[in-house]
C-alpha cells in the first residue's frame, strides 16, 4: 500500500499529541478514501489521550462533541475533530450510545465501528493499522460489517442505509453476512429520524450507481422508509411504448438524469402514482391516465414527510406534474410550456423528458432524442430574440387597459389574459399600439 499523505495541519496535531506521550492516527473515512485514491472531504483524528488532555494540548479547542469524547481542535482557520478511544454503552434508541467509556486501546475503538473499510487508522510512524481486514474488503470491493453484522446495526439502525449508501457511492457490494443482517434487522429502520432517512437517500440518489436504490426493496427496507414505491416492483407496463414494469423503468430513468438532487428525486417520484392509476382495455394493452396528479400527490406526501426544503419541493412537484406534458418542436409549443414550468424549470423539465425516454421502448428512443434537440434549439432561438414569456413581458399592462376605459377587476385580467395567449402564438404581436389596437377591438366582448 503507498503512503497516505495528510495535510500538514493534520500532521500537527498528531505530533503535538505524540509529543506528550500519547497516541494519534486518522481514521474511517479520511483513511479509506486515501486508499482508494480518492481525496477526503474530512479527515478525523483518534486519539488515547482524553478530551481534558487534548484541550490543554492546544490553543484553541471547542467543546461540542465532548459528551462523546470529540473535541473540536481549531489549526489556523481550520477545524478538526480529535476523538478519544472509545468503548460505547447500551444504543437505547437504535441510533447513539447512551454513554460511552474511554479506553487506552486503539482496537476496541475500532471495533465499535460499522463498517471495515472504515476501521482502519494510519499515521505516519505506525503506518495502516488495519485489525478487521479492511484494506482486503477494499480489494474485494465488498462491504462487511466489523464483527457480528447483526449487533452492529441493532445498536445503530442507520447503518443499515449508510451499507446501501456507500454500496452505491463505492461502486461496492454488501457481504452476504451483512446483507442478511440488514434484512433481519430492517424493522429498525423505523427508530431513525426522516432527515438523517432522506439524507442517506439522497447521496444513494445522486450517487454513481443510483440502481443500488433496488437493494432498499430487496433488504425490506423500502417497506419502512418509502412504503409507497413498493408497488412499483409488481406492476407491469404491458404497452408498446414500455418494455421494463414500473420500477425497472424508473430505476432507469433515475441512472439517466444528471446528478442532480432535485432531478433524481424528480425521476424516483414521477411515476409512482402507476400502480394506482393502471387499467387495461380490451386488447391488453395497459394504460395509466391521470399517472401525473397521482404522482404529484404522492410525490408532495413523501417529501413533505421526508423533510425536504420547500423551495426544492416545490420544483420537484413541477417537474413530475409536467413529466409527460406534449412539447412540440415549435416556438408556439415552446412558450406555452415554459409559461406553464418557468424559464428556470424548462431545461430541467428537458432533462426529464430525456431521461424518461431512455427507460422506456428504445425503438422509438432516436426520434424522441432528435425531437428534444430541436427543442432545446429552438428554446435558445426564443430566449435569444427575448420573445415575451409571461405576464410580466407583455407590452401592456392593466392599467393600459383600464386607460381604455374598462373597469378595475376580473374583466381586466381575462383581458389580458386573451391578450397573452394571442402573443404566445404571434410574438410579433407584443408591441403596445398593436396590442392597444387589438383591445379596443375586443373590449365590447369584456
Amino acid at each position: 500500500m503507498k503512503k497516505i499523505i495528510y495535510p500538514g495541519s493534520v500532521g500537527y496535531i498528531i505530533n503535538k499529541l505524540n509529543e506528550k506521550g500519547f497516541e494519534a492516527f486518522i481514521v474511517g473515512g479520511c483513511v479509506r478514501d486515501s486508499v482508494l485514491g480518492k481525496d477526503p472531504h474530512d479527515w478525523d483524528i483518534t486519539t488515547s489521550a482524553l478530551p481534558a488532555d487534548v484541550k490543554e494540548t492546544f490553543g484553541r479547542t471547542y467543546d461540542a462533541g465532548i459528551k462523546h469524547g470529540t473535541v473540536s481542535v481549531a489549526v489556523e482557520d481550520e477545524i478538526f475533530e480529535v476523538t478519544t478511544y472509545r468503548v460505547d454503552g447500551k444504543y437505547s434508541d437504535s441510533r447513539r450510545p447512551d454513554n460511552v467509556s474511554f479506553t487506552a486501546s486503539l482496537k476496541e475503538d475500532l471495533a465499535r465501528r460499522d463498517f471495515t473499510v472504515n476501521a482502519m487508522a494510519y499515521n505516519y510512524q505506525t503506518g495502516l493499522v488495519d485489525y478487521f481486514e479492511g484494506l482486503q474488503d477494499i480489494k474485494n470491493r465488498q462491504i462487511k460489517a466489523v464483527g457480528n453484522a447483526g449487533a452492529r446495526f441493532q445498536e445503530d439502525a442507520l447503518r443499515m442505509l449508510r451499507a446501501i449508501r456507500f454500496s452505491a457511492q463505492l461502486g461496492f457490494e454488501i457481504e452476504k453476512n451483512t446483507f442478511d443482517a440488514i434484512s433481519g434487522n430492517s424493522g429498525l429502520i423505523k427508530n431513525i429520524s426522516r432527515e438523517r432517512i432522506r439524507e442517506e437517500v439522497d447521496k444513494l440518489l445522486t450517487s454513481q450507481n443510483p440502481s443500488c436504490f433496488n437493494k432498499l426493496y430487496h433488504s425490506g427496507l423500502l417497506e419502512h422508509i418509502l412504503p409507497e414505491f413498493v408497488a412499483c416492483y409488481h406492476t407491469e407496463q404491458n404497452n408498446p411504448y414500455h418494455i421494463y414494469n414500473v420500477a425497472e423503468h424508473i430505476i432507469r430513468t433515475v441512472e439517466s438524469i444528471p446528478k442532480s438532487s432535485i432531478l433524481r428525486w424528480t425521476m424516483l417520484l414521477h411515476d409512482i402514482g402507476k400502480p394506482l392509476s393502471r387499467t387495461t382495455d380490451d386488447q391488453g394493452i395497459d394504460h395509466f391516465y391521470g399517472h401525473q396528479e397521482v404522482s404529484v400527490r404522492m410525490a408532495d406526501s413523501i417529501l413533505n414527510n421526508l423533510r425536504l426544503d420547500k423551495l426544492s419541493i416545490k420544483k420537484i412537484l413541477t417537474l413530475v406534474r409536467y413529466h409527460d406534458v406534449d412539447i412540440f418542436d415549435t416556438g408556439k409549443s415552446i412558450r406555452k410550456v415554459l409559461n406553464k414550468v418557468g424559464e428556470d424549470l424548462f431545461l430541467s423539465l428537458l432533462e426529464v423528458q430525456r431521461a424518461d425516454a431512455m427507460g422506456q421502448n428504445p425503438v422509438y428512443l432516436d426520434k424522441r432524442l432528435v425531437k428534444l434537440d430541436n427543442i432545446k434549439r429552438i428554446y435558445k432561438e426564443i430566449k435569444d430574440k427575448g420573445q415575451c414569456l409571461s405576464l410580466s413581458d407583455m407590452a401592456v399592462n392593466g392599467d393600459d387597459l383600464i386607460s381604455l376605459g374598462m373597469e378595475p377587476g376580473r374583466k381586466v385580467g381575462e383581458m389580458l389574459g386573451y391578450l397573452f395567449d394571442r402573443v404566445l402564438e404571434n410574438p410579433e404581436l407584443n408591441d403596445k399600439e398593436k396590442l392597444i389596437e387589438l383591445a379596443k377591438q375586443l373590449i365590447q366582448f369584456f
